[in-house]
C-alpha cells in the first residue's frame, strides 16, 4: 500500500493566522516589501529627509524668533517654560506624522495606481495583508527617522529635560504607525492626484490648531473638544509630557488612541487592497 507524505502543519501562531484569514490574504513575507523599499531608496536618501526640515525651520523661526516676543509660557506641569521648549515636542510629533503620511499617501499611490507594483507582487505568494503591513512598516521607518533626527536636534539644544524623553522615540514609532496605517487606508479610496488636496486639507488644520503653537486653554469649550479629537493633538500631548517629565494616566489614553488607529488602518488597508487587487 502506497502512503502519501502529508506536508507538515504550519507552526503556531502562523497556523492560527492562516485559519483565520481568507486564502491568499497573508503569506508572512511583508519584510520582502520593506527590503525592496530600502534598496530602492538607498540612492535617494537625501529625499527621505526632506520632511524633517519643515518642522526644523518652524523650530528655529517660531521657537527662537517669535519666542523672543512671547517669552515664557505655562507648560504641562503648570510651571513656566520657554516658548521654544513648549513648541519643540509638538514639532517632534509633527515630524513623525509627516514622514509616515507622505510615504503612505504619495509614494504608495504612485506604486499602486501608476507603477502597478502590487499587481506584480500578488503574482507571488504574497497577499494584500503582506502589502499593507510591508508598506505601512516602511512608512513607519521613515517617520521614525524624521523623529530621531529631530530628537537629536532637541538634545543638542538642551530641550530634553527629563529622563522620560528616552521614551519619546518609541512613542514616535507608535505615532508614525497610527498615521501611516490610516493614511494608507484613505489612499486606497483616492482616484487621482487631485484627491491629494484632501490630504493637505486634513494635515494643515491639524498642524496649526492641535496645540502646536499655543495651549488648549485658548480655545472655547466646543472648539477645544473638537481639537481634542485630532490625532495630532494626542501625539503632541504625549510628546510634550515625555519631553517635560509630566507623565500621568492620560498618557495611556493617548497611546490607546494610536493603537486603535494602527489596528483599524491595517485592517481597512488589507481589505481594500484585497478588493481592488484580487477582484
Amino acid at each position: 500500500m502506497t502512503t502519501v507524505a502529508r506536508p507538515p502543519a504550519p507552526p503556531e501562531p502562523v497556523g492560527l493566522l492562516l485559519r483565520v484569514l481568507p486564502t491568499g490574504m497573508y503569506a508572512g513575507r511583508a519584510s520582502a516589501l520593506v527590503e525592496r523599499a530600502a534598496i530602492v531608496n538607498r540612492r535617494a536618501w537625501l529625499l527621505m529627509f526632506t520632511g524633517f526640515f519643515e518642522p526644523l525651520f518652524f523650530l528655529f523661526g517660531l521657537g527662537f524668533g517669535f519666542g523672543k516676543l512671547v517669552g515664557d509660557v505655562v507648560g504641562p506641569t503648570g510651571q513656566p517654560m520657554t516658548y521654544v521648549a513648549f513648541v519643540a515636542p509638538a514639532l517632534l510629533a509633527a515630524s513623525a506624522m509627516n514622514g509616515a503620511v507622505y510615504d503612505a499617501t504619495f509614494n504608495f499611490f504612485f506604486k499602486f495606481k501608476y507603477r502597478k507594483l502590487y499587481d506584480a507582487v500578488l503574482a507571488t505568494p504574497l497577499g494584500p495583508l503582506d502589502v499593507a503591513i510591508g508598506e505601512i512598516t516602511w512608512a513607519l521607518i521613515r517617520g521614525a527617522l524624521y523623529a530621531a533626527g529631530f530628537l537629536a536636534v532637541m538634545a543638542g539644544m538642551g530641550l530634553l529635560t527629563s529622563f522620560w524623553a528616552l521614551l519619546a522615540l518609541p512613542a514616535a514609532l507608535l505615532i508614525a504607525f497610527g498615521f501611516a496605517a490610516v493614511a494608507m487606508a484613505c489612499t486606497t479610496f483616492m482616484r487621482s492626484w487631485q484627491d491629494f488636496d484632501y490630504v493637505q486639507l486634513a494635515l494643515m488644520p491639524m498642524f496649526l490648531f492641535s496645540t502646536t503653537f499655543f495651549p488648549i486653554t485658548v480655545y472655547p469649550g466646543a472648539l477645544a473638544f473638537a481639537v481634542k479629537c485630532f490625532p495630532l493633538y494626542h501625539a503632541i500631548e504625549l510628546m510634550r509630557g515625555l519631553c517635560t517629565g509630566f507623565v500621568d494616566a492620560s498618557m495611556i489614553g493617548h497611546l490607546a488612541y494610536f493603537a486603535v488607529m494602527a489596528v483599524v488602518g491595517v485592517v481597512v488597508s488589507a481589505k481594500r487592497l484585497g478588493k481592488l487587487l484580487l477582484s
